[in-house]
């Protein structure tokens, strides 16, 4: 086990060959470019800031009207253990976070993956949305990582509204949950 010195030490030196700065700010801006195109297509208001995390993540949060009233958002996230870009349900504190972990927890969601709740654990559900990406591409990357979130919303957005089949409902929607609202993020896809 390093010691924070031995730690420090090696940070140090990774640091004077420029390379980690560099990367950091690549993708920094890349993040900071992202939020600003969710921003325009969606609007000020479905779009957090950016959170810059300690290099364990950087994210950025949508909230979808349909979510935001159950107190639910979408964070797109960049996972620097697992070096990719993730896309989250989350939840406005740990009791609503657990509330929809218990509805969700029973159903299959092919390629996605639920998170049991635990301290420091923010997300619901997860889904990988890019590992190997290219950020001398951005328009490209940018495409995927809209398209892959928007189905992802739309994937939790039908079944919150009981679009799925009846055998995949294992519980009702919690109280105060609608059916009828869907996002502005899908009424401005379409325009």
């Amino acid at each position: 086990m390093h010691s924070k010195r031995q730690s420090l030490a090696q940070f140090r030196r990774l640091l004077q060959e420029g390379s980690v700065q560099r990367g950091y700010r690549a993708l920094l801006s890349y993040m900071m470019g992202l939020r600003t195109h969710f921003m325009k297509r969606y609007g000020d208001s479905a779009v957090s800031g950016l959170y810059q995390g300690y290099m364990d993540m950087t994210y950025f949060a949508l909230f979808p009207p349909s979510l935001r009233h159950r107190h639910l958002k979408i964070a797109i996230v960049f996972n620097y253990d697992a070096f990719r870009f993730e896309v989250w349900l989350s939840a406005r504190n740990q009791q609503i976070q657990r509330q929809y972990w218990k509805l969700l927890k029973d159903i299959p969601w092919p390629g996605y993956r639920i998170a049991p709740p635990a301290k420091w654990v923010d997300s619901i559900l997860e889904c990988d949305l890019v590992s190997d990406f290219d950020l001398d591409d951005p328009d490209a990357l940018t495409a995927i990582i809209e398209a892959n979130t928007l189905a992802f919303i739309d994937r939790i957005e039908s079944f919150l509204a009981g679009d799925q089949p009846l055998e995949q409902r294992k519980r009702s929607t919690p109280v105060g949950a609608s059916s009828s609202s869907r996002t502005r993020i899908r009424q401005r896809r379409r325009s």
